[in-house]
């Protein structure tokens, strides 16, 4: 019987720390809503982002994404752009380096073949 209790208990904290692992966040501007998630925790350095727009018309737009973390006292502005890769049914890749940890504003361009620009802002803590 306490073998299987600590089968079942390893087994509850693996899945826990699977879960645990990914990064999500859902995001809306100008009429439209996109997640931004990530196979792995987001830490500083190269990160591999995943964009998917939830609106269909926006299915096959040139996407590209914007992080960048405000100049504070004695330290001076930090950017990074990246033009995402599509990966089909609204999804794109980017990688982005985050080159410090803290609070990181996030701007997301969606230019669709035919149509307005969309830009959704929104922020991440590394």
């Amino acid at each position: 019987m306490k073998k299987l209790l600590k089968i079942f208990t390893a087994l509850v904290l693996g899945v826990t720390l699977l879960q645990a692992a990914a990064f999500e966040k859902t995001a809306k501007g100008g009429g439209t809503e996109i997640m931004i998630s990530s196979d792995k925790p987001l830490t500083p350095g190269n990160n591999k982002l995943l964009i998917t727009i939830k609106d269909t018309k926006y299915k096959d737009a040139k996407v590209s994404v914007k992080v960048f973390m405000p100049e504070m006292p004695g330290m001076p502005r930090m950017e990074a752009e990246a033009d995402a890769t599509a990966m089909g049914d609204g999804m794109y890749d980017a990688d982005l380096n985050f080159s410090m940890s803290g609070t990181w504003q996030v701007w997301v361009y969606i230019a669709p073949t035919d149509g307005k620009k969309v830009r959704i802002k929104t922020s991440l803590n590394i």
